[in-house]
């Protein structure tokens, strides 16, 4: 079912008050799952592979001692599991009485292979590192979940722009295992086309750099990474609010520039493009009618990355036994690619889609 969402009294919700990180925080707590021996799809293996992660709130088991209230949250492309304690997201969902209450969910939050605190190329092994792809992610996650975590079901698997596509795969891989997804930012067939363009223009621009050294660099490549940078900026834009906080060429200068430091100061040349290489055997689009779970799909008007025009979802979506697409209209609310974060566009449907999946 295809439909289009009305988002109403944004000005209401945008306008809710920072809550004390106390009001959910306190409830964190970090980990390491160490997976021995873990073999990847392309045939490598590491001895230990680390995955980081950090929940929110504590298990409730049932009668049998199953846990009951967990659900996973899943961070895209050079993200964490840090970047949903983000106020736009986390201080409308975590916060008491919230839609995702730690109170009421065991919610997890791994960073992926490549990501955050979990094991990478910058660790120490750089291009000897083992050429992950999207299939020994979700792999690594189940090992967490089922092995580090005990969990053997979740109520709801939510997935952001990576995260969304790993969702999609999720349901795929093993349709018993959660009662929802939510996957947003994202389309479940092969990258190609515009998405596939900028992917490939990062990689080039890393590899071909003779100061990557392939890499073995002791520097970051400089050259790279401000292409790469320039690309993260441009594909993550949202055209009308930017338009809108950025009139002028003298506004929008000095934003590009400050930008472009933040990234610079944070790429690794050889993560990144791991990170960005990993995408490059996801194709979920076979298998759609295998996702038993009932499925919430949303992405915006504004994403550059998947833009409307391409009618992917509109087809793809009848495809979904469970399911129900949401196409997000551009405004000045939007966040273009980035809307997948912004909570209060969405919180609404995400609340009928926990309703629905009880």
């Amino acid at each position: 079912m295809v439909r289009h969402a009305l988002i109403l009294c944004l000005l209401a919700v945008f306008a809710l008050p920072a809550l004390a990180a106390e009001d959910w925080k306190k409830t964190a707590k970090e980990g390491d799952f160490v997976a021995r021996d873990f073999a990847f799809a392309s045939g490598e293996t590491l001895p230990e592979l680390r995955l980081h992660y950090t929940t929110l709130g504590k298990p409730k088991r049932d009668r049998n001692g199953r846990i009951i209230n967990a659900i996973m949250i899943l961070h895209g492309t050079g993200g964490s599991g840090e970047q949903f304690f983000r106020p736009q997201f986390a201080d409308l969902l975590f916060r008491k009485g919230g839609l995702l209450d730690p109170a009421k969910y065991y919610i997890i939050l791994p960073d992926g292979i490549g990501h955050g605190k979990s094991s990478k190329p910058s660790d120490g092994l750089r291009a000897k590192f083992p050429q992950y792809d999207y299939a020994d992610m979700v792999a690594a996650q189940r090992g967490l979940l089922t092995k580090g975590l005990g969990v053997e079901h979740l109520n709801l698997i939510l997935g952001t722009s990576m995260g969304c596509m790993h969702a999609f795969m999720w349901g795929e891989a093993h349709p018993d295992f959660t009662d929802a997804l939510a996957p947003f930012a994202c389309l479940p067939v092969e990258i190609a086309g515009r998405n596939r363009m900028w992917r490939k223009l990062v990689n080039d621009a890393i590899t071909t750099d003779p100061d990557w050294k392939g890499g073995d660099y002791q520097e970051q490549p400089a050259r790279a990474l401000r292409t790469a940078a320039s690309l993260l900026l441009t594909v993550g834009a949202a055209p009308l609010p930017l338009q809108l906080s950025h009139p002028t060429r003298q506004a929008t200068d000095p934003m590009v520039e400050q930008r472009m430091a933040q990234y610079l100061g944070t790429l690794d040349a050889n993560d990144f493009l791991y990170q960005v290489s990993a995408s490059r055997t996801y194709d979920p689009s076979p298998d759609l009618e295998k996702i038993k779970a009932r499925v919430l799909w949303i992405n915006s008007a504004d994403d550059f990355i998947n833009p409307p025009e391409l009618g992917v979802a509109e087809r793809e979506a009848k495809r979904l036994a469970n399911g129900r697409f949401v196409l997000i209209p551009a405004s000045e609310k939007t966040q273009g690619h980035g809307s997948h974060t912004w909570a209060a566009l969405w919180e609404d449907e995400l609340r009928a889609l926990l309703a629905d999946a009880k």
